[in-house]
């Protein structure tokens, strides 16, 4: 069983950030995975690096495609990526000079920021490229 499953009801119907959001939830099953299964921190700091990267990437992404359309909760959006980044960064820097370590807390954490965001935040600007008709597939 999956740790994260795609839910219809985190579809924003606009495809790429679909496309984004079900990638970050396989990068998230893979970390949890890893850990279960006792991989080393040599592994589980890479696969931690790459929900960084990738989440980097679909965050710039988002703030692109909201700028585009003058989205108007784009600052708070932004506020929200960056938080999101800081505190995952650090998490990161601290697990790799071992002064943290990679809990099921953690990812509990992880998982209901993504759930969280995809299905709050993330759905207001759903929302206003359906009232807009904003079909960028």
């Amino acid at each position: 069983m999956s740790f994260m499953t795609w839910q219809s009801t985190f579809e924003l119907d606009i495809k790429e950030f679909d496309d984004h959001h079900k990638h970050l939830i396989g990068l998230m099953n893979g970390l949890h995975s890893n850990f279960t299964n006792g991989s080393g921190k040599e592994v589980l700091g890479a696969v931690v690096g790459e929900l960084i990267d990738y989440a980097s990437y679909h965050f710039l992404a988002e703030e692109t495609w909201m700028n585009k359309h003058k989205y108007p909760g784009l600052s708070q959006h932004q506020d929200e990526h960056t938080a999101f980044k800081i505190k995952i960064v650090e998490f990161r820097n601290d697990f790799q000079n071992g002064k943290a370590e990679l809990t099921i807390e953690v990812l509990i954490f992880l998982m209901r920021w993504l759930t969280e965001h995809i299905l709050v935040s993330d759905a207001q600007f759903g929302n206003f490229a359906r009232r807009l008709s904003i079909n960028d597939h």
